[in-house]
């Protein structure tokens, strides 16, 4: 069964443009699938999993592009960097739009040979797993922003969100295998997900010696979702060494799993705090990694607020990257503890956001946006997304925003 993807209708344009695109994201989101539905009668396909394909690639790069002209999708193009001089050889003497469409699982490696190789030649689109929208079949015309004209578009024909609907959702995350088949075993596709993970990214990337050290790192971070970046305690959980730490955790961004939001700041604020925050980008791996067995007990749990202030953030970084563009999102948080989930930055106007579990949030619930007056930059629309069934008005610029919205 294919769903479609909200990236389909980027990558006809991005396609039209370029001679080369290519299609980043972490292991088992879809990137293939997508290339491949998209494919023309006269595309051909390979894959450098392939221990064949791979060593061709690798020892005869020129032959590979013989046995394998374009138009071609070349699967996991991290694995033969030597293949981009020559792609970039084919792609200046044809100069034709959708030559070649390549995906990569391991972004640092691969962004590095095609800024080498393949500037101003490329276009490059970065996917991750299903949005809530793609699974339930919802339009999704724009990026996430809560203005009121947009909120109305995207809850229109949308059903709100309830409580053990959203934390089964979280529970199980937006990996395409097991989104797609209720019977498929959670735990035994994460448990085969980390194990290849670590036995094949990791390797590639780090030459991890002690993969059990690296597995408590990966759970550590796990744990930490949604929390301010601090090295020094996410070392001593994993029982590895500060520089070790930091080194692992670019891994993680390399390959897909991590991401650090950054704080908002301008020259006129001086005491702003300066760590990131850390988010694991799948949720279901997440409540894997920390071992809550159902979405009850998630729910229940002490990792309730956490988890789904980073479901949140990744569904709205999806309908940013899923539209080719990138996310304007940073977090807001003072000297004072003042802190704002979420900020949008965009035209020069702040949209702040609160995430919260609840139904009911209050006037209370939006008291620090009063705070971004320092930063002296215009504060549009923003609120409070939660399980509120409906928008309704906190102060005349902040509403509670309902989880359907994203």
């Amino acid at each position: 069964m294919y769903v479609r993807r909200t990236m389909e209708s980027v990558l006809r344009k991005v396609q039209k443009q370029f001679p080369v695109l290519l299609v980043t994201g972490p292991r088992q989101v879809g990137k293939s699938t997508l290339l491949q539905n998209m494919q023309s009668k006269r595309q051909r396909s390979v894959t450098l999993d392939d221990p064949m394909a791979w060593r061709l690639a690798k020892e005869e790069p020129g032959l590979f592009l013989q046995r394998f002209p374009p138009p071609v999708i070349i699967d996991e193009i991290q694995y033969a960097p030597e293949l981009l001089p020559h792609i970039k050889m084919a792609v200046d003497t044809e100069q034709s739009p959708g030559m070649f469409w390549l995906t990569g699982s391991q972004h640092f490696h691969v962004m590095k040979g095609v800024s080498e190789s393949l500037a101003g030649r490329v276009g490059i689109l970065n996917l991750l797993g299903f949005s809530r929208r793609e699974v339930s079949g919802g339009s999704e015309t724009a990026p996430f922003l809560p203005v009121p004209q947009l909120l109305q578009r995207r809850l229109a024909h949308q059903a709100p969100l309830g409580l053990k609907e959203v934390y089964a959702r979280i529970w199980r995350g937006s990996f395409p295998t097991v989104v797609l088949n209720e019977d498929i075993d959670r735990d035994f596709f994460y448990q085969s997900y980390v194990q290849t993970y670590i036995q094949r990214d990791v390797r590639d990337l780090a030459r991890v010696g002690d993969e059990m050290a690296f597995l408590r790192f990966l759970r550590a971070a796990a744990a930490r979702t949604a929390q301010l970046l601090n090295l020094s305690e996410l070392a001593r959980d994993a029982d590895v060494s500060p520089n070790t730490a930091k080194y692992w955790l670019s891994i993680l961004q390399t390959s897909g799993i991590a991401y650090l939001l950054e704080p908002f700041h301008t020259n006129v604020t001086k005491r702003m705090v300066k760590a990131p925050k850390l988010y694991l980008l799948d949720t279901g791996l997440i409540s894997y990694l920390t071992e809550w067995t159902s979405p009850e007990t998630l729910e229940a749990g002490a990792m309730a607020g956490p988890i789904l202030e980073t479901w949140v953030l990744t569904e709205i970084i999806k309908t940013y990257w899923h539209h080719g563009k990138r996310a304007p999102l940073y977090f807001y948080r003072d000297k004072d503890q003042v802190e704002i989930d979420f900020l949008i930055h965009q035209d020069g106007t702040l949209y702040p956001l609160e995430c919260k579990k609840t139904a009911s949030p209050c006037r209370d619930t939006v008291r620090h946006f009063e705070s971004l007056a320092k930063l002296r930059l215009p504060v549009g629309p923003g609120g409070v997304i939660c399980f509120a069934p409906e928008r309704i008005p906190l102060t005349e610029s902040f509403q509670s925003i309902p989880l359907a919205a994203l």
